[in-house]
């Protein structure tokens, strides 16, 4: 993140749902909003992605919103009233949330919550009543208490996307974050990350060093990866004792009806549950 700018992959991933809705129909995911809150000319969008042509990663943005609001969907059913989205970006949730009694914090940077307002009053997209922006550095600041301060209860069960994110801090706030969701009694998280490329064929390898100078020139640039093994072991000690994490082999099969070995990258999705009573 530039200082007083907001997120640039927050866009091409809200460009690339919209794209999904087009070019595969929604097939994965369907975002009836995504192309009102991109306000971007379809056609030039459209040109561009099939000159880019990269349906993996459009895909893999298109799983990781089904896989998350799927387990959302299930949270719900058990109880779960408060739904937090870290790193909102354009994520269009909070504007088509069908829960009713469902209230929805959306937690990003000042400036790309500033820019997601223009947007959504530019889209007339009405905010619905239970929603809140909370600003906040997830880097600096902790997002719990700005939470709290929103009107969120700490003492109640939450359900957090924390979608295109990881990726790009620093280990020392992924785990901080995560110990501040597991330490909320029944807390859930949905979150995707690139795992290491030492197991990826040389075709993905490739696709992901083009990813990451992409991303890096637009002052985004990605931190780091982590094994599943890695991961398991974080989300243990930040008080998750439910972990559902699938990588390229699962999605194929499970999310996209492909062979397990259909190239397409190294990023995982992951759901973790915390015991309704932590520590």
């Amino acid at each position: 993140m530039r200082p007083g700018e907001p997120s640039r992959t927050a866009y091409g991933a809200a460009a690339h749902r919209a794209v999904h809705q087009e070019l595969e129909g929604g097939r994965i995911f369907r975002d009836p909003l995504a192309w009102r809150i991109l306000g971007a000319d379809r056609e030039t969008v459209l040109a561009r992605a099939r000159e880019a042509d990269r349906p993996w990663l459009r895909q893999f943005i298109a799983v990781r919103h089904r896989f998350a609001e799927d387990r959302l969907a299930a949270a719900v059913e058990r109880g779960t009233r408060q739904v937090v989205v870290l790193g909102a970006g354009l994520d269009t949730f909070a504007y088509r949330n069908p829960y009713a009694g469902v209230v929805v914090f959306e937690v990003d940077f000042p400036a790309t919550g500033a820019w997601k307002a223009e947007r959504l009053g530019e889209a007339g997209i009405p905010v619905p009543e239970g929603t809140a922006f909370v600003g906040c550095d997830f880097e600096r600041e902790d997002f719990r208490e700005r939470l709290v301060a929103a009107g969120f209860e700490a003492g109640r069960p939450a359900y957090f996307l924390w979608l295109g994110v990881v990726p790009y801090l620093s280990r020392e706030a992924v785990e901080t974050t995560l110990g501040r969701i597991g330490g909320l009694p029944g807390a859930e998280v949905v979150l995707d990350y690139a795992a290491p490329t030492a197991g990826l064929s040389r075709r993905d390898r490739a696709t992901r060093a083009a990813f990451e100078r992409r991303v890096a020139a637009l002052g985004e640039p990605l931190t780091g990866s982590w094994s599943p093994e890695d991961m398991a072991g974080i989300l243990r000690r930040a008080g998750f004792d439910q972990v559902e994490d699938l990588g390229r082999a699962e999605i194929m099969e499970r999310l996209l009806d492909l062979p397990a070995d259909t190239p397409g990258g190294g990023g995982h999705v992951v759901h973790a549950r915390a015991s309704l009573s932590p520590g």
